[in-house]
């Protein structure tokens, strides 16, 4: 791996890992006291045990359906459905939209906010039929026909398996369900699989729209000053985590790197979270709580390594030749050519000035190679007091965002 890659993979598991353990007052880190991680309270029984309608849907009074859909290379995904909003109506023949989560969180995360506030019960009460997705490796797609999680073998696949395989099968659950085309809203790194997807054609004929927010494809402006002692202090951990095909950050290796990071003289891991992820503006303290009980999620290892790569849109780098021409018949990895991605295909995409993972720069170069798109097929809204987490929980985020993303999608019913 470069020095850059090594660089752009340290950044991003720190930026990830402390917008998700580092929102005070919620989380205690007490090095010194000899705790690490977030203040434990009594709690209902884990959403795994229950699934995710009967945790977070239908205790507010909306119905949700449980659907199970296994991918071409074996993993069991769960998806979950809102038909419909609390009082009903809206017709037999309501939009589908497809909602997919970002990197180390889960479908949960859409629905921390009270109903009035979170995009999936906004969406069904505004008359659209819900479908929420579960990346494998989460706790709801934490199966396979064949392979066992505890095992390495689960955890070999990068976000180029979920352009090929996920994305695919949510899809077309969905689309079989439904008879129509879809609505995509992504998030993060829903985004980036999405765009890869559209580039090679992928799904655009089961395709309404898409809602990118938060929208990652470079990743080339993520770095900070800061960012320079977390490469060097990652430089001693990376043999540990790369031994470790399932990126845990619940995990022991995880928790050890960003412990022994933090005991840093003068290094203060709050200052340190502003300054990797943007620091968001509009979260409410209790849905902080809340997040912090429900996440992270586990990915693999070799996701978090092909996302450091994003310099450019690209297939995963082996780090070797020989390797790459082993895959790919080729030196290099192929690219993801956005410019590809049919120019009237509706795009609203939405991102903020304090994004630290979708960094204004970089969403330029996302927005340059959209260049030739229609000028009409494509909407583009800037907030600039947000940061990464406040599309998804931010307590203003129906004002701002999702009604104007309701607007957009109405337009192409």
């Amino acid at each position: 791996m470069s020095l850059h890659s090594l660089f752009n993979f340290a950044a991003l598991c720190l930026s990830i890992i402390l917008v998700i353990l580092v929102e005070p007052p919620l989380l205690a880190f007490g090095v010194n006291r000899g705790s690490f991680g977030a203040i434990k309270s009594a709690a209902p029984p884990p959403p795994e045990q229950v699934g995710l309608c009967a945790a977070a849907v239908l205790v507010h009074g909306y119905k949700c359906q449980e659907f199970e859909v296994t991918t071409d290379d074996g993993y069991i995904l769960s998806v979950q459905r809102i038909p419909e909003g609390r009082v009903g109506g809206g017709g037999d023949k309501r939009q589908p939209v497809l909602i997919q989560h970002g990197v180390l969180v889960d479908g949960m995360t859409w629905l921390l906010n009270p109903p009035e506030q979170n995009l999936p019960f906004i969406l069904a009460d505004n008359g659209f039929d819900v479908w929420i997705a579960n990346t494998r490796g989460t706790r709801f797609s934490r199966r396979h026909a064949n392979l066992d999680p505890a095992k390495p073998e689960y955890w070999n696949w990068s976000w180029d398996e979920l352009v090929l395989h996920d994305l695919p099968a949510t899809f077309g659950v969905v689309y079989s369900q439904t008879g129509q085309k879809i609505h995509y809203v992504g998030h993060s790194l829903g985004t980036l699989i999405a765009l890869a997807s559209f580039s090679e054609g992928r799904l655009v004929d089961k395709l309404k729209s898409a809602v990118l927010l938060s929208p990652i494809a470079y990743l080339s402006h993520m770095t900070t000053a800061l960012g320079v002692l977390a490469a060097k202090s990652f430089v001693g951990e990376i043999t540990t985590l790369f031994g470790v095909a399932e990126f845990n950050p619940k995990g022991e290796a995880v928790a050890n790197f960003l412990k022994s990071l933090c005991a840093n003289p003068g290094v203060d891991c709050y200052d340190l979270m502003a300054a990797l992820t943007g620091k968001n503006c509009c979260l409410n303290g209790s849905t902080v709580e809340n997040f912090l009980k429900s996440e992270p999620q586990s990915t693999s290892t070799k996701n978090m390594v092909h996302l450091a790569q994003n310099g450019m849109v690209s297939k995963f780098d082996y780090g070797n030749a020989d390797f790459n021409v082993e895959h790919y018949g080729e030196s290099k990895p192929p690219v993801y050519d956005l410019a590809n991605i049919p120019h009237d295909l509706p795009l609203f995409l939405s991102y903020g000035g304090q994004d630290a993972l979708s960094d204004e720069r970089d969403v330029g170069l996302l927005l340059d190679a959209l260049k030739f798109h229609d000028l009409d097929k494509l909407a583009v809204q800037f907030i600039q007091d947000y940061a990464h987490a406040d599309f998804i929980m931010g307590v203003d985020a129906k004002d701002l965002v999702y009604n104007a993303v309701i607007t957009f999608l109405r337009r192409y019913q």
